[in-house]
């Protein structure tokens, strides 16, 4: 972190760009109210979660042997581990574990994974720093689950999807490079240069959804990308100004051509509107499209009990995002990745187990053949009348089930149980303490919780990650 004496203005402080990096420089964790600092860190614990179960899959494992050959030793925390990388590295894989089996949250008008871009770029900051209070580590997370949503939903955020991108590739970035430049203390002119420095690192194609390991690193290239905007930043290296306004090469100009993107949305309510009160936790291990098409399911199951033999057909009409995002002709062998995107492969599988969660995307469970009888039966559909609803509706679901006897169920939903009824904090933590059992020691486990549930006592948050380095054993070992 470099000394710094004189404070320097962004180039246009009116201006979007220019307000969310003075914002950013200005902010102070308590300005903002208990609810949302309570949210920001049961997002944390749930992050952390997702890194505890994503450490050690097949994939991850993959991932950590060949990032760590090739980038060798350092001082940064791998996640479950108990092993070192360099900054940038580990910023890279330890999203790639959050983000690892789809069980970390999203954003439903702007679809990124918050945890899995935040949380690593500040972890790898943390450690190259002088202690850094949990305080202090809380306020820098929450600049950064402030700043990815409203770039994504000055993006129109889920027409993203619809065109293709891996949205939270594409705006998570500024995110990382928020949250970290807020640990290195970035003034506005720093911090313009930084969002410029993410923006020019955006990318992220969703063709990776069908079979690609690579769609489980996709955030962890923005953790690292973001990271590296803040600290070339920091060093005075500059970006690229007002870039949320340049009108050729801008971000929102060149990302958003052609669906009319909304510079407003960026400081839209910027300090009383609490874009981290809106990100939703997941109930299902599935990407966050298939929530609402799962709870529908089981609206139907609660009318008349669901058993595959009597299924006749089963009819889902959604939004033209998450058609695109969650429906194609899917052919066997499918890939985790695979179906853990895929709507039929995750309606079959919920109606067979009565669940969506780890064990319904293990490679076994996936080639079964009691999934593959059932899942021509499921087709779905894009309903242009739902796009008129609205962003706030792009989970609209219509499911008709018909069974053999000739009943017809037909369920409605607006979206998911998760958005409609979000799970509060002790949830969350009911939901951590699930997902780590038997990866993590009980002691190691509480620990971990009691740290993250009381962040803003703790003295420094190495004393977090270090309960975070020590292997953890694996989801299917």
């Amino acid at each position: 972190m470099q000394e710094r004496t004189i404070r320097r203005a962004a180039t246009d402080p009116e201006g979007p760009t220019g307000r969310l990096a003075t914002w950013l420089a200005d902010f102070r964790l308590d300005q903002a109210p208990a609810s949302a600092r309570a949210r920001a860190k049961a997002l944390t614990l749930d992050g952390i979660a997702c890194a505890i179960v994503g450490a050690q899959l097949p994939w991850s494992r993959v991932a950590a042997d060949i990032v760590r050959r090739f980038e060798g030793g350092g001082d940064r925390t791998i996640v479950g581990w108990g092993a070192r990388t360099t900054a940038p590295a580990a910023a890279l894989l330890n999203s790639t574990f959050i983000q690892g089996f789809e069980l970390d949250d999203y954003h439903l008008l702007a679809p990124l994974h918050s945890a899995s871009i935040v949380l690593p770029a500040l972890w790898a900051a943390a450690e190259g720093m002088e202690r850094i209070g949990g305080a202090r580590f809380l306020e820098a997370a929450m600049a950064g689950y402030e700043t990815g949503p409203r770039v994504g939903k000055a993006l129109r955020g889920g027409q993203m999807l619809s065109r293709g991108w891996h949205s939270g590739s594409v705006f998570g970035p500024h995110a990382a490079a928020a949250a970290a430049g807020k640990l290195y203390g970035l003034d506005p002119a720093r911090f313009e240069d930084a969002l410029g420095m993410a923006a020019t690192q955006a990318g992220g194609l969703m063709a990776a959804q069908y079979e690609a390991m690579s769609k489980r690193m996709h955030h962890g290239f923005a953790a690292r990308n973001g990271l590296y905007a803040a600290v070339l930043a920091d060093g005075g290296y500059t970006g690229i100004k007002r870039v949320f306004e340049r009108e050729y090469g801008g971000f929102l100009s060149t990302f958003g051509e052609g669906h009319d993107p909304d510079a407003s949305q960026i400081c839209a309510g910027l300090g009383s509107q609490w874009e981290v009160e809106s990100i939703v936790i997941k109930t299902y291990a599935t990407q966050g499209s298939n929530h609402a098409p799962v709870d529908a399911l089981f609206d139907v199951g609660r009318q008349r009990a669901l058993k595959a033999d009597e299924i006749e057909s089963i009819e889902v009409d959604v939004t033209h995002s998450v058609y695109h995002h969650a429906w194609w002709e899917a052919e066997r062998p499918l890939t985790p990745i695979g179906a853990q995107m895929h709507i039929g492969y995750t309606l079959a599988v919920a109606l067979l187990d009565g669940t969506v969660m780890a064990a319904q995307y293990a490679p076994g469970r996936i080639d079964a053949d009691d999934v593959w009888k059932l899942l021509p039966r499921i087709r779905v559909r894009h309903e242009p009348a739902f796009d008129a609803l609205g962003p706030a509706r792009r989970g609209r679901v219509r499911m008709a089930v018909a069974f053999t006897d000739g009943q017809r169920i037909v369920v409605d939903r607006t979206g998911s149980r998760a958005v409609e009824t979000p799970s509060d904090n002790d949830a969350v933590a009911l939901k951590y303490r699930a997902l780590t059992a038997g990866l993590i020691d009980p002691d190691r486990q509480a620990k971990i919780e009691a740290m993250v549930r009381a962040l803003e006592d703790l003295d420094d948050v190495r004393e977090l990650i270090a309960l975070l380095a020590p292997p953890c054993r694996g989801a299917f070992d």
